[in-house]
């Protein structure tokens, strides 16, 4: 955080030395970052004002190949409905951390680190580790075989159920939904009565509007696990974050 620390301006840096006219690439990655969860085309051409055309296409192409962003298919929905979000770890944390900071301040990382901003950006860094190793997913909860389809799922709430979002969706062929919760936090997570509500009613949610037929399985995906209580026994599958990194260890 420190002028000249190493990082510091990277990113101003990494983009012109891989892409030309690295200026609208790096409009998008702005726009991205503006909403962690991810934009459609047609709300990253309302944002960056881009044209609706090849252009846009190869650097959406250009950025997801180099690693910059991924992309996602929201349940049920159709191409034009693909989210576009930002994954690459040190352009989300240079846009919210470093880029706007007073580097002459000492103590500035202490002071951030207890912020609400930075819990938040945690379990969103989180998140994204999870979807780059749903393979991983798969083979702890022994479907590696399983044909699967990952997505999301969004409802804004109508007059008869109300709003919800889920991180992850697992739509598998033995039909079986993983509806998977993804949880950082710095110890064992407790699940309480409320919490086992919401995820109940987000299941009830998500059957109703997407009259899914399978069977969808409460699945937590926690960095230390849950702590066992009269409400943990209702989870069907509970994952910490080793499972991420089986075999990846030398």
């Amino acid at each position: 955080f420190l002028d000249g620390g190493l990082l510091s301006d990277e990113f101003e840096n990494l983009y012109p030395a891989l892409f030309k006219n690295a200026n609208n690439h790096i409009q998008v990655i702005r726009a991205l970052a503006s909403k962690w969860k991810g934009l459609t085309r047609a709300e990253i051409i309302k944002l960056t004002k881009f044209t609706n055309g090849g252009g846009l296409t190869k650097i959406l192409n250009e950025l997801e190949h180099s690693g910059f962003i991924s992309t996602y298919y929201p349940f049920g929905k159709l191409k034009k409905d693909m989210l576009y979000r930002l994954t690459d770890e040190y352009s989300l944390f240079y846009l919210n951390f470093i880029e706007k900071q007073k580097r002459s301040i000492k103590g500035i990382w202490q002071a951030l680190s207890q912020t609400q901003k930075l819990k938040s950006w945690s379990g969103y860094a989180y998140e994204n580790i999870c979807l780059k190793h749903i393979s991983h997913i798969k083979t702890a909860l022994q479907i590696g075989g399983v044909y699967t389809e990952p997505s999301s799922f969004t409802f804004k709430g109508n007059d008869t159920h109300g709003g919800t979002q889920i991180d992850l969706l697992l739509d598998r062929n033995d039909q079986i939904i993983n509806l998977c919760e993804i949880k950082f936090y710095n110890e064992q997570f407790t699940i309480t009565k409320a919490y086992l509500e919401k995820l109940k009613n987000k299941r009830g949610v998500f059957k109703a509007v997407s009259k899914s037929k399978k069977l969808v399985f409460l699945t937590l995906i926690t960095t230390f696990g849950v702590k066992d209580n009269l409400y943990s026994t209702e989870i069907d599958n509970s994952l910490t974050m080793d499972v991420l990194f089986v075999g990846l260890r030398g």
